[in-house]
């Protein structure tokens, strides 16, 4: 018999290498995921948060989860954790700092085929996110978004610093509409599982997994320097959001 997967360590373990642009390990990718869009208004939010069977707890005014055209690594953004019998919105820093003095900050955290049953979850609440391609700066930008949903989630896991909150995303192995464009992609929590990963009701292989084709669309957010590929111009066109 195989043996058990140990559980993801609330500390994370460090990048081997400080460049962004060449992290290579298991749980940091190049040109991963650092970038995403959190247009989420107050109605859809609730109305996630409904169709999840979560009650938000404040002990204040009626939190908002304010808009961001783009929320980036080092930024701070709203996060949903559990508190209590419900959850709370909560400010937190993206990228947990690495064990080794001088590392790059762990913003993103390999998934699959491990356990998080004592790790800190959380649910990083969006409204799109970012891929970029091509080999020379500023990239290729590519907006993906979920057709069904105003907002959906990015599954995470939070660690306290020194009394801050930092928060990281975690990666699975990409579906078809993501593969094109990058060997990984954010995993994606839908507003109906946003509870199951915060509490943990579901196995984490049904929750932190890759979305079949058609799951995501695609478009153009700003041609980069080298011409977007013509392959890649021919699925945003067919995969490209509906107005």
């Amino acid at each position: 018999m195989e043996s058990a997967v140990p559980d993801c360590p609330t500390k994370l373990p460090p990048p081997s290498n400080t460049n962004p642009e060449t992290r290579t390990l298991g749980w940091h990718y190049p040109s991963m995921c650092n970038d995403y869009e959190r247009h989420v208004g107050r109605e859809p939010f609730n109305a996630a948060l409904e169709s999840a069977g979560l009650t938000l707890i404040s002990s204040g005014p009626e939190p908002a989860v304010a808009p961001a055209a783009d929320v980036r690594v080092g930024d701070a953004a709203p996060v949903l954790v559990t508190e209590g019998n419900g959850v709370a919105l909560v400010p937190m820093r993206w990228g947990i700092s690495p064990s080794r003095l001088g590392g790059a900050p762990v913003f993103n955290f390999r998934g699959d085929g491990r356990r998080f049953g004592t790790s800190q979850r959380c649910v990083i609440p969006a409204s799109a996110f970012f891929e970029f391609t091509g080999t020379r700066s500023p990239k290729s930008k590519w907006r993906f978004t979920v057709p069904s949903e105003q907002v959906f989630g990015i599954a995470g896991l939070w660690h306290r610093e020194a009394g801050d909150a930092h928060f990281t995303m975690l990666t699975v192995e990409p579906g078809p509409d993501v593969r094109p464009f990058h060997d990984r992609q954010i995993a994606i929590l839908r507003p109906a599982e946003w509870g199951h990963w915060l509490y943990l009701s579901k196995p984490e292989a049904e929750l932190i997994r890759l979305l079949p084709s058609g799951s995501l669309a695609v478009d153009l957010a700003r041609p980069g320097v080298e011409a977007p590929a013509p392959e890649l111009m021919a699925l945003a066109d067919a995969r490209a959001p509906t107005t």
